[in-house]
């Protein structure tokens, strides 16, 4: 769970707060009420998104997709919001 801490806080504790990221926590800081920086865990990999290669070998090692419980699943939901609800969110805004 994310907590908030003012950015006084954070400087009179900031061993403490330093030792609870390290332990998984997260907070957000704030300057007068209004949040300006999140502090979290550091993630070895950076946080950057995968590459094309990695993101192909990730979708190998997913199961194949069963496309007629992927169209029976699609009926079904049509039945409940009717078929001409579009399914594409951008969609409604044109």
């Amino acid at each position: 769970m994310t907590q908030t801490i003012g950015q006084r806080e954070l400087r009179n504790d900031n061993a403490e707060i330093m030792r609870r990221v390290e332990q998984g926590e997260s907070f957000v800081v704030t300057r007068n009420g209004k949040p300006i920086a999140d502090l979290i865990p550091h993630q070895a990999d950076g946080g950057r998104p995968p590459t094309a290669g990695e993101f192909i070998e990730f979708l190998k090692k997913r199961p194949p997709i069963d496309v007629e419980l992927w169209r029976r699943e699609r009926a079904a939901d049509d039945e409940i919001f009717g078929a001409d609800h579009p399914d594409d969110p951008w969609e409604r805004r044109r």
